[in-house]
Order: C-alpha cells, then sequence, then structure tokens
C-alpha cells in the first residue's frame, strides 16, 4: 500500500499471515523479538535450549495478546536437531517466511588462555549455528521464492574487544556469510544483520560487572546500556516488505559505538 505521496504507508511493517522462527527466542533480546514480530501480525516459533520455563512464559504472553506462538527446543549447533525444531516449527505454524538467527553465547577469555574447546564452543554457537539453521529453512524458501532472514551480529564485530576475541570472531564471521548469503539466495530471500551494542540481558547480566559495563559504554553517544525493546523494531522493519529493497546490509543499532 502507498500513501497519498507515494511512500510506502504502515501496512510494509504488517508480518499478518507470516510465520517467524527466532533462535534463542527464550533469552532477553529473544522474548523482545518474538513480541515484536508477534505484534506485527507473525505467528512465532520461539526456540530455546533448555530454558523451557522462559519459553512457555513468552508463548503465553503472545498468546495472551491474541497472535500465534509455539515454543521449540534444540542444539542450533547439532544438524538433526535443528532440521527436528524446524519442522515442529513448520507443523505447528506453517512454512517459516521469517527466519531471526539469535542464539549465542559469550564467554570471556583472554586468547593466551583460552582453549581450543572454549573456542570451538563459541564459533559453533554464534556462527555455525547460523549457518545450520539457514541451510535448513532456505530450501523451503527458496521452493516457495520468499523469505527474510536477520541475523544478529555485534558491534564488537567491527570495534574488537578484549577477552571476547572468539566472540568477536563469530560475530564478524556472521556479516561475512550474511552477503554471502544474500548475494547466494537474492532476490527471493533477503537477508540481513543487525550489530546491536551492548544490551541489558540476562547474558550480558551475567557477563558484565561494573567495571566492564563503564568500558563498553563510555565510547557510546548514548552513554548508556541499550535495551532489548529498542532492538526489535529493526528486526520487524528488516523481516517485512518495508525493507524490500535492502539486501546484504548491517543496521548498526549500538548507542553511536560503531558509525559506518
Amino acid at each position: 500500500m502507498k500513501g497519498a505521496d507515494g511512500t510506502a504507508g504502515i501496512s510494509c511493517f504488517d508480518l499478518t499471515g507470516r510465520v517467524a522462527l527466532v533462535t534463542g527466542g527464550a533469552g532477553g533480546l529473544g522474548q523482545e523479538m518474538v513480541r515484536a514480530l508477534a505484534a506485527a501480525g507473525a505467528s512465532v516459533a520461539v526456540h530455546h535450549l533448555g530454558q523451557a520455563h522462559e519459553a512457555a512464559a513468552v508463548v503465553q504472553r503472545v498468546r495472551a495478546d491474541g497472535s500465534m506462538a509455539v515454543a521449540v527446543e534444540g542444539d542450533v549447533t547439532d544438524w538433526d536437531a535443528a532440521a527436528a525444531f524446524v519442522t515442529e516449527a513448520e507443523d505447528a505454524l506453517g512454512p517459516i517466511d521469517v527466519l531471526v538467527n539469535n542464539a549465542g553465547c559469550m564467554a570471556p577469555a583472554r586468547i593466551v588462555d583460552m582453549t581450543l574447546e572454549e573456542w570451538r564452543r563459541t564459533i559453533s554457537v554464534d556462527l555455525d549455528g547460523v549457518f545450520v539453521v539457514s541451510r535448513h529453512v532456505l530450501t523451503g524458501m527458496l521452493r516457495r521464492g520468499h523469505g527474510a532472514i536477520v541475523n544478529v551480529s555485534s558491534q564488537l564485530a567491527f570495534k574488537g574487544a578484549e577477552d571476547y576475541a572468539s566472540y568477536c570472531a563469530a560475530k564478524a564471521g556472521v556479516l561475512g556469510l550474511t552477503r554471502a548469503m544474500a548475494r547466494e539466495v537474492g532476490p527471493a530471500v533477503r537477508v540481513n544483520a543487525i550489530a546491536p551494542g551492548p544490551i541489558t540481558t540476562p547474558m550480558t547480566a551475567a557477563s558484565f560487572d561494573d567495571e566492564l559495563t563503564r568500558a563498553r559504554t563510555a565510547g557510546l553517544v548514548a552513554g548508556r546500556m541499550g535495551e532489548a525493546h529498542e532492538i526489535a523494531p529493526a528486526v520487524v522493519y528488516l523481516a517485512g516488505d518495508a525493507a524490500s529493497f535492502v539486501h546484504g546490509q548491517t543496521l548498526h543499532l549500538n548507542g553511536g559505538g560503531v558509525m559506518a
């Protein structure tokens, strides 16, 4: 729909009739993404791993607001497990139109102290998981001739951060993967990324002390940690028709920490 001035109207943000899968949907950032997508009209599969209580609570809230949601569980790094929860989501809600690769982990370790196992764990979840889940969803999207994938990277992919080399490397890899995927599967499937700055979530609360919080926010124009609800609208934008001409891009949602 276009307004009288020929510009795209608010209906461009309407996701009614679409099905979204949000990996890591039971986490702090994921929950807000789920709620925003559902508020835009999408039916949402809330993926989690070992967070059944949190996922059930998210599903309950979405349903109470009049939208459809289900919880699915599985390891994004496991090929068969990912195939199973993608199938479960589609059996419950229908073919997936929107995939948000949000599942991730971060653990501090200096390069000179980090074990190979620690390195591989972060790379596996934060980068391999994006490939694995996308691989299982893309076949159907391409067959149907449409879809949108939003990959969650980080401003640290650009800035780097001491003690988080594996996380920075994985999130930088997500950006390269995003661009390659966009060229391979576009224009039918749009693939883009977001690069949040430091966001207050249970994951950051577990790894950020006061000193680290001050360090991470010192260089931000906003001068503070972001909130999950400030990130979620960008996912709705990239998932919908308002972003129909957006391919292989990264939205910097970081309070001015990175300007590009």
